[in-house]
């Protein structure tokens, strides 16, 4: 394999790389045209060498270093762009060229008759008589090859070992760096920054489950405020606590949607994110979320009634600066009772769960508002726990049964309407309710005239017109 073509192909030639190389072969070729006076200034004695180097030799010789320490530095750089097991290959070849070339000379030096050969038997102390050092001499050269080769080897291998301990400790959740090092060659770099990547996630990840952790305890703390406790200790596993408060339903959906069920039910998601701060901002707490929209409980009946509003308006605000056109519908019922609470889960995670049916009652009211197409629906027990000087524009809008066949009395808010829409169903309010109340007793004569001349100043009452409808039926089977 060609050295210059692996060097060519790994290294990225850097302009320190370039001069280098340029300054290596300016000193590596007069140091070789004067390597003779080096030689002969090393002068062969009986007992070894002496050395007296003249003018050209000192050169020489300072030449001869430099392109050693030059071509020292290149050829690390040349192995540091290697991948190991081509590391290992090449980072042996000196060490084992050298030895070779070593054990050949002491080998076969018996062999060579001129002076420098025989200064050097002089000074190993060997001769084809005595063949015994000469063997020590090879053990002792073989040795130290061995320990080199092994300290070269420690020192490529290091980084494969701090892998090793790394990848042990990312396993076992303990990186607190923010860096990690590896060391080595190119190949080795990757990994690092492979690690260090999978560090970063891991990271992010542990910081994002602090964060839900410590959004979880707040929202707890909010929850355990509103059931009557002072902190999560006083609550007992299994232990069920029944307390007033006040639900909310926002119903989501997504108007003429031609995407995926999951495409739209990721977007209902990014709505969520807009509407639990909101939740928390008038002291509530989510309940829970589904496919069609959250459940928030609140301990005051006027606080769900104002971010009922609030989230309305938020809706209609993201869906006008939405670059996407979403066209996202909402619909929000809120009903007041008496609901019972158990707590449930670990004792390092347990939390009160609504166990009773109101939720369910709540769903029931939902569909009502479904049908009247109505923005923001409450019941009767809501309107009674509302301050007495607490302003809000509402109507009556029916009744429903809950699953014990009680009567639950529904109304509408109208403030959520714009202000001249709004106005219109304040002033028609008295009609429409007489006639609501004269179809629930039966008078389907009387209640359509109220319905006629309600849908006549206000034709946009959708829940006017649903009911005209019904009592137009109701006329006609009669």
């Amino acid at each position: 394999m060609n050295t210059f073509f692996l060097f060519a192909n790994n290294i990225s030639m850097k302009k320190s790389t370039k001069f280098l190389i340029v300054l290596f072969v300016l000193v590596t070729v007069p140091s070789l045209v004067l390597g003779g006076s080096i030689l002969s200034g090393i002068k062969a004695t009986n007992n070894g060498f002496v050395f007296d180097f003249d003018t050209k030799g000192i050169i020489a010789l300072c030449l001869t270093a430099i392109s050693v320490i030059l071509g020292s530095i290149l050829y690390t750089k040349f192995l540091s762009n290697l991948k190991f097991e081509q590391l290992l290959f090449f980072s042996s070849i000196p060490l084992i060229v050298i030895y070779g070339a070593i054990i050949f000379l002491i080998a076969d030096l018996s062999n060579i008759e001129n002076d420098f050969a025989k200064s050097v038997q002089s000074l190993l102390n060997l001769s084809t008589d005595n063949a015994y050092n000469t063997i020590l001499w090879a053990i002792l050269i073989t040795l130290i090859f061995i320990a080199l080769l092994s300290l070269n080897y420690f020192v490529i291998c290091r980084p494969i070992n701090r892998v090793e301990k790394v990848v042990a400790r990312l396993g076992d959740g303990k990186i607190k760096e923010e860096n990690l090092t590896i060391g080595g060659g190119r190949q080795f770099k990757t990994i690092e920054h492979g690690l260090n990547k999978i560090n970063n996630n891991y990271k992010e990840k542990d910081n994002s489950l602090k964060v839900s952790k410590l959004k979880r305890k707040d929202s707890l703390k909010q929850l355990v405020k509103i059931i009557g406790r002072n902190n999560i200790v006083e609550l007992e596993l299994g232990r069920s606590i029944t307390k007033q408060v006040t639900l909310l339903y926002a119903h989501l959906s997504y108007n003429g949607s031609d995407k995926s069920l999951q495409a739209d039910f990721d977007l209902i998601k990014s709505y969520y994110k807009d509407i639990t701060p909101l939740v928390k901002r008038f002291s509530g707490y989510v309940e829970k979320y589904n496919e069609n929209g959250l459940v928030a409980v609140f301990a005051r009946a006027e606080d769900a009634i104002e971010c009922s509003l609030i989230i309305s308006r938020t809706i209609k605000i993201k869906n006008r600066t939405s670059k996407g056109g979403q066209n996202l519908l909402e619909r929000i019922s809120i009903f007041t009772s008496s609901v019972t609470y158990k707590v449930m889960g670990m004792e390092e995670n347990k939390k009160p769960i609504i166990i009773s049916d109101e939720i369910e009652i709540l769903e029931r009211v939902d569909k009502i508002a479904e049908f009247m197409h109505t923005k923001i629906i409450f019941t009767k027990s809501v309107l009674d726990n509302l301050p007495v000087n607490y302003k809000l524009a509402y109507r009556y809008l029916g009744s429903v049964n809950n699953f014990a066949k009680q009567e639950i009395m529904l109304f509408e808010n109208l403030n959520v309407y714009p202000k001249n829409e709004a106005e219109r169903f304040v002033r028609n309010k008295g009609i429409f309710e007489r006639g609501i109340i004269n179809y629930n007793n039966g008078n389907f004569n009387q209640a359509i005239t109220y319905f006629q001349d309600n849908l006549r100043s206000n034709p946009s009452d959708r829940a006017g017109y649903i009911y005209y409808s019904n009592t137009k039926e109701k006329l006609v089977k009669s």
